[in-house]
């Protein structure tokens, strides 16, 4: 049953996501209801099902009404039907891809519905849930609501991923690692400017001195050489067999674990300490292709991680708003560790995934920015449904005691403002999607501000030039991206309003009773309250406009089946667009 239940589920959200980027057509059914729809496949046979059209021109698909109609001749009547891989095989010509691209598709597919159906095999419900601290909360969340394939992990085996993947929740120690510096660069903000300042917080005496001993064991010199955590993945796949002759030289030399136990986050290649939760949470590379891109770090950016958190700091720490109403945390990457490969970092040709195998970069924790009284959850997690059908929003909506409509609105109230005043005043944009954007709640479970992570990856500046951006130092300006002021506006729509926002309107208006028109409506009022109080940006709302009647319509799903595929390429991907939808945000 709940492998039946993750194929059923996992079908449906292919058809309501490739309906949704128009991979797929479904017409309505004929003499039925208007929630009806059909779709041919190849060979003659059509699929039916219930779905209701939702904001954003998206597609709820009704998983339990999924049925399969055979090609004709045949007068046998529909039956149910809820295999994933059958319907790529039926459909195949019809979703346009390529035969290289299926069979990596397949497999990405079945590591999916693998960790689908172990995380319901351990499914807790939503009131459980509600108690569990941040940490142990990421363990239990399904992954990108708006990608299909969301948990391929390609590279892993079944034990790499009882081990690492965050579903398991295995608590693991890190092995570190000694880089010489004619290979390794480090770099860290005020404060953190000499890496021994960072490694006597993370690391205690006994272990420092055990590190420093083995490089003497060696007849080398500790002073030279910069001591970095490594993910045993990345270790025994990566490291050993690419870095072999640095290894065989002694400009790499492998350290014992520190004492830490760590648990993974959702992003995979993140940890947080839970020995000594004051300590940083470390993100290290990862070559494994999960979702749009290998998990690595790109080498520039973990040099420039550092600059670029002081940068957002001091717009943060220098606007009163931003820091003293809104309160708005910042996790900031105060230091990294930077590892070059001496070939392909001299090869910009190669593969984009050979140029980001090894770095570490340590990101504050939370541990100490929150009030007493306060907790904070990732903003996926509002996403999520139990096995009875419980709504996690909903748990937290009765246990704040409000509305929902009114505790829509305080979330509102602690989300937008940051993310629109960093926009508008500071023409820089976060990506707030799911996994990096963090509710904190009072005691009571109502949100009450933001917590924000990944800045490097996930920072944006207008390409038009602004007067906020003339201070910016140049190692900032060139790590970032820059974008038209039409596109800016794309990455809260595409990271929070389509890729949060659309799959909450519908757990609103389904499971607490609000409409979803009024759903949009307290957002968009929340957009103009914050307008109305910074009237002096008037030119900002039209330069960076939130609210035109339609959207580039952003197709995750399409870059891997048409745009991408699985092939290498010397440039990480970008979403693609495909026409456009209604921005529900438009009028009232």
């Amino acid at each position: 049953m709940t492998w039946e239940s993750a194929t059923r589920r996992l079908l449906a959200k292919m058809l309501g996501e490739f309906a949704y980027e128009e991979i797929i057509s479904p017409v309505p059914a004929p003499a039925a209801a208007g929630d009806a729809w059909s779709l041919a496949l190849d060979d003659g046979s059509s699929l039916g099902f219930r779905a209701r059209r939702r904001s954003y021109g998206s597609w709820d698909v009704n998983a339990a009404t999924i049925t399969l109609t055979p090609p004709p001749p045949s007068t046998q009547p529909p039956t149910t039907f809820g295999d994933p891989f059958e319907f790529l095989v039926r459909a195949r010509t019809l979703l346009g891809v390529d035969g290289g691209t299926l069979g990596h598709l397949v497999r990405e597919l079945s590591a999916t519905l693998s960790a689908d159906a172990r995380l319901d095999h351990h499914a807790l419900t939503a009131d459980v849930l509600a108690d569990l601290d941040y940490a142990a909360l990421e363990g239990h969340q399904t992954g990108h609501p708006w990608l299909v394939m969301n948990k391929g992990r390609v590279g892993m085996s079944a034990a790499d991923t009882a081990a690492w993947a965050p579903e398991s929740r295995a608590r693991q120690r890190l092995p570190w690692l000694a880089a010489h510096t004619s290979l390794a660069e480090y770099r860290g903000t005020a404060g953190m400017e000499d890496p021994a300042r960072l490694y006597s917080a993370e690391l205690d005496a006994v272990t420092r001195a055990a590190f420093d001993r083995t490089l003497r064991d060696r007849g080398l010199d500790p002073r030279g050489y910069l001591y970095l955590p490594v993910h045993p993945w990345q270790w025994d796949e990566i490291v050993l067999p690419l870095f072999a002759p640095d290894l065989a030289s002694g400009a790499l030399v492998p350290l014992p674990a520190d004492p830490d136990v760590r648990l993974p986050q959702q992003s995979i290649r993140t940890f947080l300490n839970l020995t000594r939760p004051e300590r940083h949470s470390v993100k290290l590379p990862l070559s494994v292709l999960n979702t749009m891109v290998w998990r690595g770090l790109p080498c520039d950016l973990t040099l420039a991680a550092p600059a670029v958190t002081a940068w957002i700091h001091s717009l943060r720490d220098g606007d009163p708003f931003l820091r003293d109403e809104c309160r708005v945390v910042l996790l900031g990457e105060v230091a990294s560790v930077t590892v070059r490969h001496p070939v392909y970092d001299r090869l910009p040709e190669v593969p984009y995934q050979y140029k980001e195998l090894l770095g570490a970069i340590w990101r504050e924790p939370l541990t100490g920015r929150l009030a007493p009284g306060e907790r904070a959850r990732t903003l996926a997690s509002l996403l999520h449904t139990d096995p009875r059908g419980r709504s996690f929003t909903a748990e937290l909506v009765a246990r704040s005691g409000l509305t929902p409509v009114v505790w829509l609105e305080r979330l509102f109230a602690a989300l937008l403002p940051p993310l629109l005043h960093f926009l508008y005043r500071y023409g820089t944009v976060f990506s707030p999607h799911g996994e990096n954007t963090i509710v904190i709640f009072d005691e009571e479970d109502v949100p009450v501000r933001l917590a924000v992570k990944d800045f490097v990856d996930d920072v944006n500046i207008s390409r038009e030039p602004l007067p906020e951006h003339e201070a910016m130092p140049d190692e900032v300006r060139a790590a970032l991206l820059t974008e038209p002021p039409a596109y800016l506006t794309q990455f809260i729509h595409s990271g929070l309003f389509v890729g949060v926002f659309r799959y909450l309107s519908a757990i609103c208006e389904d499971r607490m009773g609000v409409p979803e028109d009024e759903f949009w409506s307290l957002a968009r009022a929340q957009i103009l309250r914050h307008q109305a109080r910074f009237p002096e940006l008037k030119d900002r709302y039209e330069l960076f406009d939130l609210l035109t009647e339609r959207i580039d319509r952003l197709c995750l799903n399409r870059n891997r089946l048409h745009e991408d595929g699985y092939r290498d390429r010397p440039d990480r991907p970008h979403a693609v667009t495909h026409g456009t939808v209604a921005n529900p945000l438009h009028g009232p």
